[in-house]
């Protein structure tokens, strides 16, 4: 499973727990990495550091994913600086809280929306055309919580089903330049945001036990295997494959 050597993969949100494991993975198998984050530098840089370790071009870059002016100026610039981009992969998102639906206001909601769905649409339309060039491919970290909804997690499951349906209608427009759009749909990790929830306290061990008896394998993924399965996607070796959602969640969501 290999990737070209010209060109980067632009990993958003690689500063972030599945993000750097993406693109870890991306540059120990090849590939240039561009990596973005938010606010937090030092971990955008550590991640680029460490890609440039497998002997690959690694950079971190600033980026508001709600400024469609900031991510049309980073794409293009990412772009020039490399020599184009054969990889898309939008792992980016702020943390979501656990509540109910109805003790959700529409204004969490709204701002959730231009996160999720609207940010990952503002980093995509710009990387179009260098996609086509290159006939690459687009994976956007999802959640398996749209296959199967668990109670109180709304506030993910909706928007995320939003960047779903835009992964179906990318992979069926772009499909005649060549461009693959997929889904990997993490379940419940040790690493990334549910992580953040363990560390909370909004998932009680009482409630962690539950989620563990309803993963058929019983037990708990991490940033890794999401890594595996973005990078499958992303490659070569899924050159057929397109307009798909993988869920990485050890069976939950065949229950």
């Amino acid at each position: 499973m290999t990737f070209p050597t010209d060109g980067v993969a632009l990993v958003v949100g690689g500063s972030g727990g599945l993000g750097a494991a993406c693109a870890r993975l991306l540059a120990s198998r090849g590939s240039n990495v561009a990596v973005t984050f938010h606010r937090n530098a030092r971990a955008g840089e550590t991640i680029a550091d460490a890609c440039r370790e497998w002997g690959v071009h690694g950079s971190a870059h600033q980026l508001d994913v709600t400024d469609s002016v900031d991510c049309a100026d980073l794409v293009a610039r990412v772009a020039a600086e490399r020599g184009g981009i054969h990889t898309l992969v939008h792992a980016a998102g702020p943390h979501v809280p656990m509540v109910h639906l109805s003790r959700t206001s529409p204004d969490e909601m709204a701002q959730q929306l231009a996160a999720d769905p609207a940010g990952f649409f503002n980093v995509v339309h710009p990387a179009l055309p260098f996609l086509r060039e290159s006939q690459g491919s687009i994976v956007a970290v999802t959640t398996a919580a749209t296959s199967r909804f668990p109670v109180r997690d709304g506030l993910s499951a909706g928007p995320k089903g939003a960047v779903e349906a835009l992964v179906r209608g990318l992979a069926a427009e772009e499909g005649r330049y060549g461009v693959r759009v997929n889904a990997v749909g993490p379940g419940m990790l040790t690493d990334g945001m549910a992580a953040r929830l363990i560390d909370s306290g909004e998932l009680s061990p009482a409630a962690l036990d539950v989620t563990r008896a309803n993963i058929p394998l019983r037990r708990f993924g991490n940033a890794h295997d999401i890594a595996e399965a973005v990078c499958f996607l992303a490659s070569s070796a899924a050159d057929f494959v397109s307009g798909q959602k993988l869920d990485v969640d050890g069976g939950y969501s065949a229950g």
